[in-house]
């Protein structure tokens, strides 16, 4: 479904290549879980899969298929098609991503708003019916809302409701627990798996935490300094690490015991 071939991705103003040469694929239906530490190049391959590549500021090259559609050197009329309609995106901070001057139920609404050719009423509909599906409560309330109005949680699950309201084909979620308490990011992944299951929709779960992927994606690719250096099923890399990055971050994870010595 998704495929990226040789992605390259130099800022102007860095020496370093972000990406140098990632290769993926992310099949119908598949949640594939990306991670790496900050500035490891997992944010810049979503935005450069989403379209959202600042493209005067930086040198790229590679190819990102979607059904054997090019989207890396696509031009802006043929994102815009494919944007929100077959790629939605989750950010990792809802309070900033949302509009904070539009209410919470036009900013779901909005992909419906100019991919389809709904009438008010039946966006209205498919909108309460998407802050439903993501379990919130009152959904008629909260889409009179404004996100200030909302809790962080409630407003990541309004923000997932907007990325999923068209049923996209691929969801891209950008750290989207990280700031979350324990209780509510679990709830996010359940949530998350849920709508896989339902929907079938195939998703890009980026994280630094391999203790949340391991939760959620059936397959995981772990990034270092631009570079993909680990591929593979979940479990089997959490069991057999084979990169030394790898192994340092799962030695990494907080385990009970180290909670416990730590007190």
């Amino acid at each position: 479904m998704l495929e990226i071939r040789d992605l390259h991705v130099r800022f102007h103003d860095r020496a370093r290549e972000a990406v140098a040469g990632v290769s993926l694929t992310i099949g119908d239906g598949e949640v594939l879980g990306l991670v790496g530490e900050s500035g490891s190049g997992k944010t810049v391959t979503a935005m450069s899969v989403a379209g959202l590549l600042p493209r005067r500021r930086c040198d790229y090259s590679g190819q990102i298929l979607l059904d054997g559609r090019e989207l890396l050197h696509a031009g802006r009329a043929q994102l815009r098609e494919i944007q929100g309609k077959e790629i939605g995106v989750v950010f990792q901070d809802p309070m900033n991503a949302m509009d904070p001057l539009m209410k919470v139920g036009a900013q779901v609404e909005e992909t419906l708003r100019i991919h389809t050719s709904m009438t008010r009423e039946e966006r209205r509909r498919a909108a309460l019916a998407a802050l439903a599906a993501v379990e919130l409560p009152d959904p008629e309330g909260v889409y009179d809302r404004y996100p200030h109005e909302l809790s962080g949680g409630m407003c990541q699950r309004a923000m997932i409701a907007a990325a999923a309201v068209s049923r996209p084909r691929l969801l891209l979620l950008d750290e989207p627990t990280t700031a979350l308490d324990v209780t509510i990011q679990a709830q996010i992944l359940d949530l998350l798996k849920k709508m896989n299951r339902t929907y079938g929709m195939s998703m890009l779960f980026i994280s630094h935490d391999l203790s949340v992927v391991r939760r959620l994606c059936g397959r995981v690719a772990v990034m270092q300094r631009g570079v993909l250096v680990e591929e593979g099923e979940t479990e089997q890399v959490f069991r057999c690490p084979q990169a030394p990055y790898t192994r340092r971050l799962i030695a990494a994870i907080p385990t009970r015991r180290r909670k416990e010595g730590g007190r």
